[in-house]
């Protein structure tokens, strides 16, 4: 009697070929994704005349900036894109299912909208302060006018863009393999390395980039990672009150710091406030959380 040998759907189909690899190595197959996918799709942009000047076009403004056509299709592209695909070979529609549950998942406590939304900014400028022994300015009316709406366009550009990938797909699998404070430490460093490309461009400040800013974004890229698996961990992994944490930083920095600030608002000087501001909220969370970081073991997960 014949026997049906084809596989049952979402169970061990081929372990051989591109697919097989990717169930193989999931979070190996996410990074190199996201990065391949980004930069390739960054490479116009850098090449520019917003970037390197190699090719004699540049990208049309857009609000005011050239990033929103230049930066945030490749930023999409990535992460987003490369955890869709690992997470729909490996575990198939219900892995997906679980996966955009996280990214809609907005019903917690009000402190924490309170703690994102409003922590950040105070960090920043208590280190701003401390810097300037006190020099600080009342930002104009239309700044004030500004922060919301621009904190609404980051949640939807910046926010959607990276975090649906470094978090919600591999900060929630790599807790599980190397827990939460190992996860962070691997993270960290890759989620700021994704961005090199980008310092050959108008988004880096090129052409007056120094490699000590470059080792700046980087070292607040592992710093903040800490905070941002706090929350995370905290709100039940909750995407939405990670993308506020992540765009407050932007936010305040783009459209706040400057008129606050004026006399460290130089792109060296902002550096490294936030450098500080990052290193201290992150010494204070792992204090607080002897290094737990609000990790619970044994919550819902998918294949690893």
């Amino acid at each position: 009697m014949a026997v049906n040998s084809r596989p049952v759907a979402g169970q061990g189909t081929s372990r051989t070929g591109l697919r097989g690899l990717i169930r193989r190595r999931p979070l190996l197959s996410f990074f190199v994704l996201a990065n391949l996918m980004s930069w390739v799709a960054w490479s116009p942009y850098i090449l520019s005349a917003n970037g390197l000047g190699i090719v004699g076009f540049s990208f049309p403004p857009l609000l005011g900036t050239t990033q929103f056509l230049g930066v945030l299709p490749g930023a999409y592209l990535g992460p987003v894109f490369a955890a869709y695909i690992v997470t729909r070979v490996t575990d198939g529609r219900e892995g997906v299912r679980v996966w955009i549950g996280r990214m809609t998942k907005w019903r917690v406590g009000w402190a924490w909208y309170v703690v994102t939304a409003l922590g950040v900014p105070a960090v920043i400028i208590a280190t701003a302060v401390a810097m300037t022994d006190g020099d600080i300015r009342m930002p104009p009316v239309a700044v004030l006018a500004a922060y919301v709406p621009g904190l609404l366009l980051q949640m939807v550009t910046t926010g959607l863009a990276e975090e649906p990938g470094w978090r919600d797909f591999a900060l929630a699998r790599m807790q599980r393999k190397f827990g939460p404070l190992g996860a962070t430490v691997i993270l960290g460093p890759l989620w700021g390395v994704w961005h090199l490309p980008l310092f050959l461009s108008e988004w880096g400040g090129w052409p007056d980039v120094t490699w000590t800013r470059v080792g700046e974004f980087i070292a607040f890229c592992c710093a903040f990672s800490v905070v941002v698996t706090w929350v995370f961990n905290r709100t039940g992994q909750s995407l939405p009150l990670v993308m506020l944490l992540h765009v407050s930083v932007n936010n305040f920095m783009s459209i706040a710091y400057s008129d606050m600030f004026p006399s460290i608002a130089t792109p060296a000087l902002s550096s490294r406030v936030t450098l500080l501001a990052g290193t201290t909220a992150a010494f204070l969370v792992l204090i607080g959380t002897r290094g737990r970081l609000g990790y619970r073991p044994g919550e819902p997960a998918l294949q690893d």
